[in-house]
């Protein structure tokens, strides 16, 4: 007896050992990532559009410039497209010379409500020193509902959670490699379904019940089913070809390094370095981009976020069943074809 006690410890210390360390890796680089992350928003280099042929606006912003690296000037050759770079959020305003003199500065507050009050501030103060009126419109502004335009970014992170913790649950209760490819498409169709129905709920929870987004249900719903299989999906794949390590890394790609990098909280001009791209490849990121793109701008700016979603949900379909054809023929190596077939059925 006393034998079989300590083999059994033997077994159960260093997995229990690994498991309470990796859980205070992730603990500590959650902590790392979000309070270095937006602590102390660094804003630098914020786009601005001005029309290359608007010499009164040019100046001023080339004033800004010279004095900070807060603003960038993004040029365009006419006020149409300058007006389309506003929309499809590739800037955050446009400074133009008015009509009657002075300038107007046009925003899009729903894009990221912390950049464009920086640019109103920075860009209010330069007028003011330029001896210029300035006039501040705001072109696409948040609902009355989401004052701080962080609806979208809450409603991304939910789903997003509700999809990998859905495919944890599947893993824990049944295995984090499906045994067949039936076995696997059974999973994949349990994530579609959960997947529909978390997208439903949301959308009903921020419209109807909320009163945030009331005339959006239906948009709202699609792209939420869309995020929340996609993290399904690959938290599949990763669990099935790394079992309970794969589990870890899904929370470092999609919690710990994924909500501070998606530019929900901070527009990613304001994170550090490391952090600025990361939305237009993560999970949350790429989600929030289209909520965002779907409520406010129309689908404006919408086509590579819907895109990235959709490359990640056909990667982590690939991976799952590669990973689950290639365990299947490694338990049939093992078990010899007659054992195997009777595991299949």
């Amino acid at each position: 007896m006393d034998d079989e006690a300590e083999l059994r410890t033997r077994d159960w210390l260093p997995r229990t050992v690994a498991l309470v360390l990796g859980t205070l890796a992730l603990a500590s680089a959650f902590i790392a990532a979000y309070v270095g992350a937006l602590h102390k928003p660094d804003p630098r280099d914020v786009p601005v559009a001005v029309v290359t042929s608007d010499q009164q606006a040019q100046a001023v912003t080339s004033a800004v410039r010279a004095r900070t690296d807060t603003i960038k000037t993004v040029r365009y050759d006419s006020r149409e497209r300058a007006d389309d770079g506003l929309n499809d959020r590739s800037v955050y305003a446009v400074l133009s010379s008015a009509p009657g003199g002075g300038l107007t500065l046009a925003t899009a507050s729903a894009g990221a409500p912390a950049a464009t009050e920086l640019v109103t501030e920075v860009f209010t103060e330069a007028a003011r020193q330029a001896g210029v009126p300035l006039e501040v419109t705001d072109e696409v502004p948040v609902s009355g509902g989401d004052p701080r335009g962080l609806v979208p970014f809450y409603l991304a992170v939910g789903v997003v959670l509700g999809g990998y913790l859905a495919s944890t649950a599947l893993g824990i209760s049944l295995g984090t490699s499906p045994g067949s490819l039936r076995r696997a498409g059974l999973r994949i169709a349990t994530l579609a379904v959960h997947s529909v129905l978390l997208g439903v709920i949301g959308a009903v929870l921020v419209g109807p019940v909320l009163d945030v987004f009331p005339h959006d249900v239906g948009t709202i719903a699609v792209v939420g089913a869309l995020a929340a299989f996609a993290a399904g999906m690959v938290a599949s794949a990763v669990q099935a070809w790394l079992g309970l390590l794969g589990t870890g890394i899904v929370i470092l790609l999609l919690v710990v390094l994924g909500n501070p990098g998606s530019g929900g909280i901070y527009a990613p001009e304001f994170l550090p370095p490391f952090l600025r791209g990361m939305h237009r490849w993560n999970v949350p990121g790429l989600t929030t981009d289209l909520l965002k793109s779907a409520i406010y701008f129309d689908w404006r700016g919408g086509g590579w976020a819907l895109v990235g979603l959709l490359v990640w949900v056909v990667a982590g379909l690939v991976g799952l069943l590669t990973a689950t054809m290639f365990r299947a023929r490694r338990r049939a190596a093992r078990t010899g074809p007659g054992r195997h077939a009777a595991a299949e059925g």
